[in-house]
């Protein structure tokens, strides 16, 4: 197991060592199979479709967000809604190609009622299939999208605020980012230097560099 930590800030967030993999997955396709029948929790009682990955399980980027939305849940696609559009701009704004260059998935596979958080159980339940994405994808850089994914994948419960655009060790030798979700970004519509939106740009655009770095 590897302890997480900041880069070059000793006065970085409190946290704790990840739980390891629970065993059982012979492979990504398996996992992705046992989540589409899933029932470990109540999630799956009003579930349309298990929403469990886009993307390129061959990438270097993996972007981990909440859960899904309703169309997400309409679909099987995570981050097709509104939020998923922006993110989509987002990565193409730094020449970053959604299907070939990112895996994205969330903390949970089935959509909570009302798109509300979800609980730590449901979180819990959903957790060995994001530690075997992880595990089998191996990706050397992981966005964390919003407050959810940064409390259940690095443990810790600082303010995306306070941590975003910082990168964390973690296991496999990733680099682990926090970034603001896009669901918060289309609230918070101003561009001015300083805004949550001009936040991302800065920090979509170190996410460009480190690609380019891995590439070299």
């Amino acid at each position: 197991m590897v302890h997480q930590m900041r880069l070059g800030d000793s006065s970085g967030p409190t946290t704790q060592e990840s739980p390891p993999l629970i065993e059982g997955f012979t492979s990504l396709e398996h996992a992705k199979e046992l989540a589409l029948r899933c029932q470990k929790c109540g999630l799956c009682s009003a579930r349309t479709n298990v929403v469990f990955s886009d993307g390129n399980p061959q990438a270097k980027l993996m972007i981990i967000g909440e859960g899904p939305g309703q169309q997400e849940d309409e679909t099987a696609i995570p981050f097709v809604g509104r939020a998923g559009q922006l993110l989509s701009k987002i990565l193409e704004s730094a020449n970053i190609d959604r299907q070939s260059e990112t895996y994205i998935c969330n903390v949970v596979k089935c959509r909570p009622p009302g798109n509300r958080v979800p609980t730590p159980d449901e979180a819990a339940a959903c957790r060995p299939y994001l530690e075997a994405q992880i595990e089998f994808i191996k990706p050397k850089l992981i966005l964390l999208a919003g407050a959810t994914a940064v409390q259940h994948v690095l443990k810790v419960k600082d303010p995306i605020s306070r941590i975003r655009g910082k990168w964390f060790d973690f296991k496999n030798g990733a680099k682990v980012m926090p970034v603001f979700h896009p669901s918060y970004l289309l609230r918070n519509d101003s561009r001015e230097i300083g805004s949550p939106k001009w936040l991302m740009w800065q920090d979509i655009k170190e996410v460009r560099t480190a690609l380019d770095a891995l590439n070299d």
